[in-house]
């Protein structure tokens, strides 16, 4: 039986070596093979730069601990390993020198290991095989162990990874983002798939995301619903040393750690004119507010707050409203929480008291008595939610103008990922399917 551990991300990027160990059944030294002594285990090793296209010229050897050394053009394709004597894989562990796996799957016939990536330049593993066979009626184990290097990265650029946001308290919606320093644009999915692979999200309680490209320099991490309340998560990049595309290689980037605090909601229904605030799914506050009248409607669905200001000047020159014309407007504001930024806040507009709770009067801000602002500006933290039903204005869009990243459903999200497509092939994908080896949380 194949084992099955959870892969983690570090493991899935270190794995850039393209050398394939195998071992089925034993070949006569006539053949110009490596013969291997009885009971033993034989390998052969190759590359394989693509899923199903192993080279066929292979090294035989016999995996008795022995080092062997990767040149650059076999470190840059995964590690595939098929037994070439009889048995099938009972575990495959591949390690680095930290001691950190490197993933890979397991053919449903057992006779086969492939890396998920390339190993990283410039590394040590060490591969532990169990083999099962069976003899007379009887179950038998073999271990056999190998040894692998990887020459260092050739000199010239690196590409990194400036992770965000900074540590610190967020809101259970906040996004994580990568910044990277190089450019990997939609027409190389390999060189994305090695970027993702390398970036590793955890959070305590767990909560499965999936990274999404915004643009070729730009990533974002959200899970399938918003972040657990009170969480630790982690980001951190196994970049460093990675082979991503052509000449290019991985980088150092910093980690990062973050957590959460309570879920707080901050619901809008424009056609009841009111603000409805919960506090881990209870009403604490509801709130009469004005929103964006016509031609200025305030914009639909789920906002994130971007920051707080206790005083910020508005003008609607900044907005593309004319000076001397009806609507323009020059306003000191107080206790304003932004949610976009081209310039929409949740903030005090003592002027117009009287239309809050019955009447869109602002230019597409939402309203709010002095005291209540001060209450949602001392009650709310960047990530927070802001959801904006009912209403009239167009749907906050997804990434330029804040974080509206949740309101692409989880397929879209997921289309975003160039891992998404490799996820729902056979062997991959979340929840620890058959034949992949990963290490425990």
């Amino acid at each position: 039986m194949v084992s099955r551990r959870n892969v983690k991300g570090w493991s899935a990027l270190s794995v850039a070596v393209g050398a394939v160990l195998a071992l089925n059944a034993a070949q006569p030294a006539s053949a110009g093979r490596t013969v291997a002594p009885a009971g033993a285990v034989l390998l052969s090793l190759g590359t394989c730069p693509d899923a199903g296209m192993c080279a066929t010229a292979r090294r035989d050897l016999v995996p008795d601990g022995r080092r062997l050394d990767l040149d650059r053009t076999a470190a840059a394709a995964p590690v595939d390993l098929a037994l070439r004597t009889a048995g099938r894989f009972a575990d495959v562990t591949v390690t680095d020198r930290a001691g950190r796996r490197v993933a890979g799957t397991v053919s449903p016939d057992g006779a086969r290991w492939r890396s998920v990536g390339p190993l990283a330049a410039d590394g040590r593993y060490t591969a532990r095989l169990l083999v099962e066979r069976t003899t007379g009626g009887r179950r038998v184990l073999h271990r056999a162990g190998l040894a692998l290097t990887t020459p260092a990265a050739p000199r010239g650029e690196r590409l990194t990874a400036e992770l965000g946001p900074r540590p610190g308290r967020y809101g259970v919606g906040q996004p994580l983002t990568a910044e990277l320093s190089h450019p990997v644009p939609a027409t190389d999915p390999e060189a994305r798939r090695a970027v993702e692979r390398a970036l590793h999200v955890s959070s305590v309680p767990r909560a499965d995301g999936a990274w999404h490209w915004v643009g070729p320099t730009t990533l974002h991490y959200r899970p399938r619903g918003y972040w657990p309340a009170h969480a630790t998560l982690t980001v951190r990049s196994s970049l460093d040393g990675a082979h991503i595309t052509g000449g290019l290689y991985g980088g150092p980037s910093a980690p990062l750690t973050l957590t959460t605090g309570a879920r707080i909601e901050a619901v809008t229904d424009v056609a009841a004119h009111t603000m409805t605030v919960l506090r881990d799914g209870e009403v604490v506050r509801t709130i009469p507010v004005t929103t964006g009248k016509a031609g200025y409607r305030t914009r639909g669905g789920v906002k994130v707050v971007l920051g707080k200001e206790a005083t910020v000047r508005m003008r609607g020159d900044s907005i593309g409203i004319a000076r001397g014309s009806g609507d323009f407007y020059d306003l000191k504001v107080r206790w304003a929480t932004r949610v976009t930024w081209s310039g929409e806040y949740l903030h005090a507009a003592p002027w117009s008291l009287d239309a809050q709770g019955s009447e869109d009067v602002s230019h597409g801000c939402t309203g709010m008595s002095t005291e209540d602002a001060a209450w949602l500006f001392a009650t709310v933290r960047e990530g927070d939610i802001v959801r904006v039903v009912n209403g009239y204005g167009e749907q906050m869009t997804p990434f330029d103008n804040g974080y509206g990243d949740w309101n692409l459903s989880w397929p879209e999200w997921r289309r975003g990922s160039a891992l998404a497509a490799a996820d729902a092939g056979p062997g991959t994908g979340s929840g620890a399917p058959e034949g992949v080896l990963t290490p425990a949380l």
